[in-house]
């Protein structure tokens, strides 16, 4: 594999950015396969196959569950319980999503603890993950609301024959996905830079010390904005039921 993808590979060689690996020809274009693609796809080969092996075991559950079936368990009420408790009687419908991308997000997060460039480290995933959000809320909305509704919102807090603040109010609905894709991509970001600079400006001396940066950076730091962007979802899609929640 090449040393760009795994950010521990070597220390003269450890950086931050994103490298292109293959070049390819689509329709006359050059497209680049980049160490962002690889990590994606190691993340979700990873899920993939913890999501086959977790079907097969749950298949051939028993009422007495062993460790793995515990944990299973364990994680699906725990994702259920987060969505239900926001979302409440519109959960059932978003669930599998918000579980997909909690997952997404989390492994992608915490791949920097094995030597990977987190894929969240690239704005084009995170805001890829933005847009879909952004999507769900406003099929969700004009689903739920009446047009004189969303209209009425859109020019508040005037009347809605008087649409001075509509510029504003869009500019306001755009900006969601752009927040959300980057408040994740930042926090992310830093915390990959931060660890490229321990290791290349202090290879000498980075020995076991190091792994409390990983645990803040990629386990503490990664869960909480993976719980972030989760719920900033949750709130958004379950605002735009409007009145008919």
């Amino acid at each position: 594999m090449n040393e760009a993808i795994l950010m521990s590979a070597s220390a003269d060689n450890i950086d931050f950015m994103i490298h292109g690996l293959l070049k390819l020809n689509v329709l006359g274009q050059e497209v680049w396969i980049t160490t962002s693609h690889v990590c994606i796809a190691i993340v979700m080969m990873v899920l993939v196959i913890f999501a086959i092996v977790a079907n097969r075991k749950l298949a051939k559950a028993t009422e007495v569950p062993d460790t793995f079936q515990n944990l299973l368990e364990l994680v699906v009420e725990l994702l259920d319980g987060i969505v239900e408790s926001n979302m409440g009687s519109h959960a059932k419908v978003f669930a599998n999503y918000i579980c997909t991308i909690f997952v997404f997000i989390l492994f992608s997060n915490i791949s920097g603890l094995f030597g990977l460039r987190p894929p969240t480290a690239d704005y084009g995933t995170t805001f890829a993950l933005g847009i879909i959000t952004f999507v769900l809320i406003h099929v969700t909305k004009w689903k739920n609301q009446s047009f004189k509704t969303i209209w009425t919102d859109m020019c508040s807090p005037l009347p809605p024959w008087f649409p001075l603040w509509l510029p504003i109010n869009l500019i306001s609905e755009i900006a969601v996905p752009i927040s959300l894709s980057l408040r994740l991509f930042a926090n992310v970001l830093s915390g990959t830079v931060m660890m490229a600079l321990v290791y290349g400006l202090l290879a000498k001396i980075a020995y076991a010390w190091p792994a409390v940066l990983h645990i803040y950076f990629d386990l503490f730091s990664g869960a909480i904005q993976t719980y972030v962007f989760c719920m900033l979802t949750m709130t958004y899609i379950t605002q735009s039921y409007g009145d008919a929640e």
